[in-house]
């Protein structure tokens, strides 16, 4: 904050009245009150270019001066004539206030919320705390409007009135805009970040005209995160919960299964249970060829003796369903229905037994290369089956995909399947070595 008089001054310092003012002061103060009232005709009023000054006396603006040096003057301030005396050839001292009111960009006044906003969770239904945190840009539109309707009689405006007077204008349009999101995209707390950008959007266009109304203009409102505390013993929970379900679609089973592995192997250890010892042979057993399908297999029965409820294991997917259900509500396997027994597909390789929907070799690790026609397990580079006998199709160069034998184009992505020389683009035989138009070697 700096002010500037001219050499002036010192001649007129009995009167205490000012001959050159202008502020060239902090940044971040949006309007600021020239300390001294006691002006005169002759004072000079300087301007910066980010900068608009308001003469006010009694309450009403005479006059907003733009960027410039400025003289107080009745010509040039035609109402002064009305406010004030002339005794000295209009050169004559008045009390009046300026104001200077700060019109530059300013883009990081910083937002955000002082306590936690307690919201549901729409996915897992549970209140979790949110808070919210980001910055938003500013400038004065309208000097006047601010001036009159917001700074009123404070001495200075700065960033911590304005985010005083805004905070419950922004904290109850983010709660709002936040909660919305949460219910009507049906997501997390925990995923709301991916949004964060709509929800900018739509703060700054639901708040603008809160500002315009202060005749302030919001040039920009960034929600930079939406998070929750992490030391939250509901979030902890949340987070273990996911963790834990995480694991088991790593591991492949359900929460339903590992309950029925959980009482199989409390019973395996308890020594007062008839079933110890055998179960607790077949759970290492199941450990061993993998927790999944296998173990359910091998103690469905024992978990029925164990619980009223009686269960069975879908043959498909292995999964542990109702008795009386007759399809599985995992995969919608007919349980009823007779399944024919299909030849046993081996490893070409080392002859391990494979399943069709195998793409790896659990024993060697050689990749499934199944027949189209007989689904057998083919040796690399092998152009007919050796089990059904079937010739492999052809295959497009271009895209990879079967082509019939009788086709000259790929139907999938119109290649050309006729074999040409590469030199003269002759059509050749398949077999053919040599071009019999140019005599070029072939491939």
């Amino acid at each position: 904050m700096e002010n500037s008089y001219s050499s002036g001054y010192d001649e007129v310092k009995e009167m205490a009245i000012v001959d050159v003012i202008k502020y060239d002061g902090n940044p971040d103060v949006f309007a600021w009150k020239y300390p001294n009232s006691e002006l005169g005709t002759w004072t000079q009023l300087i301007v910066n270019e980010s900068q608009e000054a308001i003469l006010v006396k009694g309450g009403q603006v005479c006059d907003v001066f733009q960027a410039g040096r400025h003289t107080l003057s009745t010509q040039n301030i035609p109402i002064l004539n009305k406010l004030i005396n002339l005794p000295f050839g209009g050169r004559s001292p008045f009390s009046a206030e300026v104001w200077y009111i700060n019109k530059v960009f300013t883009l990081d006044v910083k937002w955000g919320t002082a306590t936690p906003i307690q919201l549901q969770d729409p996915k897992y239904k549970v209140f979790v705390p949110v808070r919210a945190f980001g910055q938003f840009g500013i400038q004065i539109e309208e000097s006047k409007k601010f001036l009159m309707k917001l700074v009123g009689t404070l001495p200075l405006f700065d960033k911590t009135n304005l985010l005083k007077y805004f905070r419950g204008v922004y904290l109850t349009k983010a709660k709002d805009a936040i909660s919305s999101y949460l219910v009507h995209e049906k997501v997390s707390v925990l995923e709301i970040n991916a949004y964060l950008d709509e929800i900018s959007d739509f703060l700054k266009e639901s708040m603008t005209p809160d500002f315009e109304e202060y005749g302030i203009g919001l040039t920009s409102f960034y929600v930079n995160d939406i998070n929750v505390p992490e030391a939250d013993e509901t979030v902890q929970q949340l987070k273990k919960a996911l963790a834990k379900r995480a694991e088991m679609d790593i591991v492949g089973y359900s929460y339903q299964q590992e309950r029925t592995f959980d009482t199989l192997e409390g019973a395996a250890t308890n020594p007062n249970s008839m079933q110890g010892g055998m179960m607790g042979a077949g759970i290492g057993l199941g450990m061993g060829v993998g927790v999944g399908g296998m173990m359910g297999n091998q103690f469905g029965e024992l978990s029925k003796s164990m619980d009223t409820h009686e269960t069975k294991i879908c043959p498909k997917c292995n999964s542990v369903i109702d008795k009386k259900d007759r399809f599985c509500n995992h995969c919608g396997c007919d349980t009823e229905a007779k399944v024919e027994k299909s030849e046993e597909i081996k490893c070409s390789a080392c002859g391990a037994a494979l399943r069709e929907e195998s793409k790896f070799c659990m024993e060697c690790g050689k990749k499934y290369n199944p027949c189209p026609n007989c689904k057998a397990d083919m040796p690399d580079g092998a152009k007919v089956c050796p089990t059904c006998g079937k010739a492999l199709p052809r295959l497009c160069p271009n895209c990879g995909k079967p082509v019939p034998e009788d086709s000259k184009f790929c139907p999938e992505c119109g290649e050309s399947i006729v074999r040409k020389c590469p030199s003269c683009g002759n059509q050749l035989d398949e077999k053919a070595k040599f071009c019999p138009e140019c005599g070029t070697a072939l491939k």
